[in-house]
């Protein structure tokens, strides 16, 4: 079985907690807390006749945790950057997450930026067009998602699982825009789909982390 370690980085409140208990137990609680300094989840699933084993590391987004992000990601294989369509700041900060990880990390870490929140589409502040070009200006997959419905959750941690598994010579060079209105809410439950027999596994408890 091959372990790959993820790091989920984004502002405080954008939905990374909410994100991982979706994927993790098709759970969602708009009253979940903010997590505080950092949370593990680990899920195992078979990608063809593959078995993997992820650890997924949710970190806390507020600002005065910010200096233990180097702590759970500096030997992450894969990052999910989130951020909150409906607040612009929470893009801008992306911006900088993905700064950090090249200079420490480089080119050899998974990119896979995530806008939660697009079933909030009416609030808007940050256009898909934008985020996409800015993704594949820094060799990073885009791709809208929803904690609160399931949309392309596990879409999301699909494309950096396969990344992970396949890099490219330059990790996360080529990039491409996975579509907001692709519905995977049954986060790969589905027994009939070959390639997302998942069996999860909980560890610890979780301090919160944004909805």
């Amino acid at each position: 079985m091959s372990t790959y370690k993820i790091v989920l980085l984004g502002e405080g409140r954008v939905g990374k907690t909410c994100l991982c208990l979706r994927y993790v137990n098709n759970k969602f609680s708009s009253d979940q807390q903010s997590t505080l300094e950092a949370t593990y989840l680990e899920k195992r699933l078979n990608l063809g006749n593959k078995s993997v084993k992820l650890n997924i590391w949710d970190t806390a987004g507020q600002e005065r945790y910010h200096a233990l992000g180097p702590i759970y990601y500096r030997d992450a294989n894969g990052a999910l950057l989130v951020y909150d369509i409906t607040d612009r700041d929470s893009f801008t900060k992306v911006r900088n997450w993905v700064k950090e990880l090249r200079k420490i990390i480089g080119n050899k870490i998974v990119l896979v930026i995530a806008g939660n929140k697009c079933d909030l589409e009416k609030y808007r502040q940050v256009e898909e067009s934008e985020a996409t070009e800015y993704a594949q200006s820094v060799g990073a997959i885009h791709i809208q998602c929803s904690a609160k419905t399931g949309v392309n959750v596990e879409q999301a941690f699909l494309e950096i699982t396969k990344g992970m598994m396949n890099p490219p010579p330059t990790a996360g060079a080529g990039s491409a825009n996975v579509g907001g209105t692709q519905n995977n809410s049954n986060n790969g439950n589905d027994d009939s789909n070959p390639r997302a027999k998942i069996h999860f596994v909980e560890e610890g408890q979780t301090n919160g982390g944004c909805c």
